[in-house]
């Protein structure tokens, strides 16, 4: 197909992916200025070591310096201001080569649309490994978070056979990374699933795609994803057939990383004199930029956590909480130690729901708690409470714990046949209510949360005989009552959604445009997401004190006509 891109102001009921309806363009990343935009950008200092991950977890054999990362003119293409990313052989500590690594995480993040990137790679013969990829914005550790890999260059030989082993510098590859239970086999204890296992992913060019300029596209909505490379004005697709979306994950935002490494386990050099590829290299990257898909796609900017309020329900059915967690779609339970657990079939005592489990193994340690898929601001409950409640025999001791995203943990005991926080140790149903300061001890962060509750056996007293126990209606209270403001009636309105963000809402039931200035800035118009009969749009990039003037136009469907409404203002908050 030619690789012009078909811009449409509204979406048209028969396109997909394969058929991209491509609107307006949400963000875009250009690299034309002196320096690299720290505004979104984060450039990468460290050999993975400062993260516990010595080597990135792929054997990496480079440093990453902000030193390898600049914005300069291209050699090759007059008149062009790239990102350039250059790999060297130079010395930092116990590592021979230094390149670099730039990505938004917390700065900008992206969930569907066309990802658009204009990228030169050198060569990469033995040991060069450029990539531009995103990763999910969970702080749930991977592969859960999502991995999606828009492109990749410097394959090991054996991942090039099945394409008649071409040389590295005319193959490209694309790839998904997700958590799947049946990838839970001996030597993938992460149970991490690749869309590129035995599966046609990738692209050969007749000529090396080094050292020009070549676009790389993902297509993504909720239900689908395709990779595609346009080389010489035509575009080509990675796989065969465009990729189902088999996991939550791929259904969440995420963030965007450009890199070039130097050797690791994708490659063929595992050591520093299996490097072949000719260096310094340089990798430039032109512009990233980010279209609406069939309507679909949406870009924010900086951190997108919302502190939580009032009463915060963690697993819960009938309590009366302003947010909650739930089980399978905003967070995941986990049994830690299946050989001495498994499921319980006591009954709920709220709801229709429960945490049961079975400890069937006497001597062994058991485990388990409920995890956040997103990080969690907790930090106005400081001065308020966290209530469990548990069934569980008197004679067993147990830990209750919280964890947070810098992976400080803290525990705080109840021992057995003894109250403690208000538990009565009896065997039956009983509630538990522990102080936030008693249960974060002196580390945890509670504006970023992510194992919001957690059990376990007491390591000093291992239980003696099996026994079931069952965990409900747990309830982060910040000791503030506060009531979640109405819902707007209005058929226009806005809503405040963070304090970066303000979304604009026309409940018309057909079309609708927003019309809105920042500080009296340039006028920006908007076609609106259609959902049901109701229209949205989220500015981001916002601050407080910004002052934002906005109208819509919308098609009233009972007048037959449009209508434009009055110039109103809002003061982000």
């Amino acid at each position: 197909m030619a690789a012009g891109l078909l811009l449409t102001m509204g979406a048209q009921t028969s396109a997909s992916v394969s058929n991209p309806a491509i609107g307006q363009l949400l963000w875009s990343e250009e690299f034309n200025g002196t320096s690299l935009n720290t505004g979104a950008w984060t450039a990468t200092d460290g050999n993975g070591c400062q993260i516990n991950l010595c080597g990135y977890g792929n054997a990496e054999l480079q440093y990453y310096s902000p030193n390898n990362v600049s914005i300069v003119n291209v050699p090759f293409e007059s008149g062009t201001r790239a990102l350039a990313i250059q790999a060297r052989n130079q010395t930092i500590g116990s590592n021979v080569f230094t390149s670099g690594k730039i990505d938004t995480k917390g700065k900008v993040q992206v969930q569907y649309g066309m990802v658009e990137v204009r990228m030169s790679t050198p060569a990469v013969a033995t040991g060069l490994w450029p990539a531009a990829w995103m990763l999910g914005v969970s702080p749930q550790t991977w592969p859960r978070n999502g991995e999606i890999d828009i492109m990749e260059m410097g394959h090991k030989a054996s991942s090039r056979t099945a394409a008649g082993s071409p040389s590295a510098n005319n193959f490209v590859g694309s790839n998904v990374i997700t958590y799947q239970q049946a990838a839970c086999v001996p030597g993938n204890e992460s149970c991490a699933a690749s869309t590129a296992w035995q599966t046609k992913n990738w692209y050969v060019s007749s000529t090396p795609l080094t050292n020009r300029f070549v676009l790389y596209r993902l297509y993504w909505t909720e239900s689908e994803m395709r990779f595609t490379v346009v080389d010489n004005g035509v575009e080509r697709n990675m796989y065969d057939a465009p990729l189902p979306v088999n996991s939550t994950a791929l259904q969440a935002p995420f963030y965007l990383l450009l890199n070039l490494a130097v050797g690791g386990n994708f490659t063929d050099a595992a050591s520093p004199g299996q490097v072949s590829a000719p260096l310094p290299g340089t990798m430039y990257v032109d512009y990233v930029r980010v279209y609406r898909l069939d309507g679909k796609g949406t870009v924010k900017l900086g951190n997108q956590t919302v502190p939580e309020v009032g009463k915060f329900g963690v697993f819960t059915d009938t309590t009366s909480v302003n947010n909650k967690l739930v089980a399978g779609t905003s967070s995941d339970i986990f049994l830690w130690n299946g050989a001495s657990s498994g499921a319980g079939n006591l009954p709920p005592y709220e709801g229709s729901n429960v945490i049961a489990w079975s400890y069937n193994t006497p001597g062994q340690w058991f485990g388990g708690g409920v995890q956040s898929r997103q990080a969690r601001d907790l930090s106005n409950f400081r001065n308020g409470t966290m209530k469990f409640r548990i069934k569980i025999p008197a004679n067993v001791s147990f830990n209750i714990g919280v964890g947070d995203t810098y992976t400080n943990q803290n525990w705080v005991n109840f021992p057995a046949n003894t109250t403690t926080h208000g538990l009565v140790r009896n065997g039956e149903w009983a509630t538990a209510t522990v102080p936030v300061s008693t249960l974060i001890g002196p580390k945890v962060a509670l504006q970023s949360l992510l194992d919001v509750f957690m059990i376990s056996s007491d390591a000093n007293r291992s239980p003696a005989s099996a026994f079931q126990f069952a965990i409900d209606d747990i309830v982060w209270d910040s000791g503030t009552t506060t009531t979640p403001p109405p819902a707007p009636t209005g058929p226009t309105y806005v809503t405040q959604t963070s304090a970066t963000t303000l979304q604009f809402t026309a409940n018309t039931g057909s079309w609708a445009d927003v019309h809105y200035t920042v500080n009296n800035g340039a006028q920006q118009n908007v076609r609106m997401r259609l959902d049901g009969s109701s229209n949205s749009f989220i500015a981001g990039g916002l601050k407080i004190g910004d002052v934002v003037r906005y109208s819509f136009t919308y098609w009233d469907t009972a007048r037959n006509y449009a209508v434009d409404t009055a110039w109103q203002s809002y003061t982000m908050k």
